[in-house]
């Protein structure tokens, strides 16, 4: 089950009338459990996916690494989305799938609150990837210091449930 818009189209939620951004009071919405599902993928040269393979980045652990900032960057969401509540997180899932010339991420993040997490999700995603890339940096350059081959793509909320309690 997803959510459904609760104002109209033409009705912002996020500013005042003067037009100052605002938090959505989400006070009077009863608790529900709640679960959103996000994915993206990072594209690298087939060299860097077997050296990860075969543990052999120098950095250390690259799936490890970026499973640890996907958590971190789920729990700390509200404090890098400016209107993003506070909620207490009660399930992360991080899921990788190395592929021939690429990392696919997924991250599922559970709450039981007033509102979806699905911003939580997708901060995961973005940043377990962003942590990939930064461990594989080396092997990713070009002899000029560039990366052509690397890129973030595809990050998306690919499921977002609801269910009362």
């Amino acid at each position: 089950m997803t959510d459904a818009p609760e104002n109209s189209q033409d009705e912002l939620t996020h500013t005042t009338e003067e037009g100052d951004v605002q938090m959505v009071d989400v006070g009077d919405k009863p608790d529900t459990a709640r679960r959103a599902v996000a994915r993206g993928e990072i594209q690298l040269s087939e060299s860097t996916v077997e050296a990860i393979r075969g543990d052999e980045i120098g950095k250390g652990d690259v799936l490890a690494t970026a499973r640890v900032g996907a958590v971190q960057a789920v729990k700390h969401t509200w404090e890098t989305i400016p209107m993003c509540h506070q909620i207490p997180i009660t399930n992360v899932e991080t899921d990788f799938d190395v592929r021939e010339d690429r990392v696919v991420l997924e991250v599922a993040v559970e709450t039981t609150g007033k509102t979806g997490c699905e911003m939580e999700a997708l901060e995961g995603v973005t940043t377990g990837l962003n942590v990939v890339w930064d461990m594989v940096k080396a092997a990713e350059k070009d002899d000029e210091g560039q990366y052509p081959g690397t890129a973030i793509e595809g990050v998306e909320v690919v499921r977002k449930e609801k269910r009362e309690l």
